[in-house]
């Protein structure tokens, strides 16, 4: 007979002696252990996110500098258009399309002055006609191409002060030593239908002559440049 107070009369001794254990506990391994974490995925997963953030950051750095252009460019389009800076981005387009508007017109108006823009010949002409303008009045349109010389404005304004006709119009070209005069007068009796014809008729004989004159003494001066260039290689 053991004693009352040995181990094995005590409580969790009997306890455990008269039953069966029928639950096992698991096995412990350690949380250090190689086969709880991956380290290469873990190192993937923190390039991956570093990617995503660094992207992220590079995509708000250009959508600013992106922001910061147009900002530039609209206040560039305020002070050409002369608009104060409070002006919305609606209004100064609308602006904007305006004045390209206006420009394409004053481009087209060029253009078509280009086109008809008088350009010297290499043929010594003139030509005197009588038309009627807009208004039903009668015009005299002359024109005069030929070899350019100093005195050429000065001998055709000679002319028409002899001549009861007023200029209206004058456009004058010159290229490469030539020039062209196209000129519209208006008759200043312009009841008398016989002082326009005599003027119309006047004004021809007179350009002719000045053509003539003009045709001499260009004639005139290369012969004596061409003499010159002989005398000097002469001597030479």
């Amino acid at each position: 007979m053991q004693p009352e107070n040995s181990p094995e009369n005590s409580p969790f001794h009997r306890f455990f002696a008269g039953s069966e254990l029928t639950h096992s506990f698991p096995t412990m391994h350690s949380l250090c252990s190689s086969s709880s974490f991956n380290y290469p995925v873990m190192e993937e997963l923190e390039f991956t996110e570093k990617k995503q953030i660094n992207a992220s950051e590079n995509h708000k750095e250009a959508e600013r500098k992106r922001r910061e252009r147009i900002n530039a460019h609209l206040d560039r389009l305020r002070a050409l258009l002369l608009c104060n800076s409070k002006t919305d981005k609606a209004s100064l387009l609308a602006k904007v399309v305006q004045r390209v508007r206006d420009l394409k017109q004053q481009t087209s108006e060029m253009m078509m002055q280009y086109q008809t823009l008088i350009i010297p010949s290499e043929a010594d002409e003139s030509a005197v006609v009588n038309e009627l303008s807009i208004n039903g009045k009668s015009v005299v349109r002359a024109s005069l191409c030929c070899e350019d010389r100093i005195d050429l404005i000065p001998d055709l304004i000679e002319i028409l002060k002899t001549l009861p006709l007023s200029p209206l119009k004058v456009e004058i070209a010159t290229l490469g030593g030539r020039i062209r005069n196209v000129m519209v007068l208006a008759c200043d009796d312009q009841e008398n239908h016989e002082t326009i014809d005599e003027s119309v008729l006047l004004l021809r004989d007179s350009l002719k002559r000045l053509i003539l004159r003009t045709s001499y003494n260009g004639a005139a001066g290369e012969r004596s440049k061409r003499r010159r260039m002989l005398d000097h290689s002469n001597i030479s």
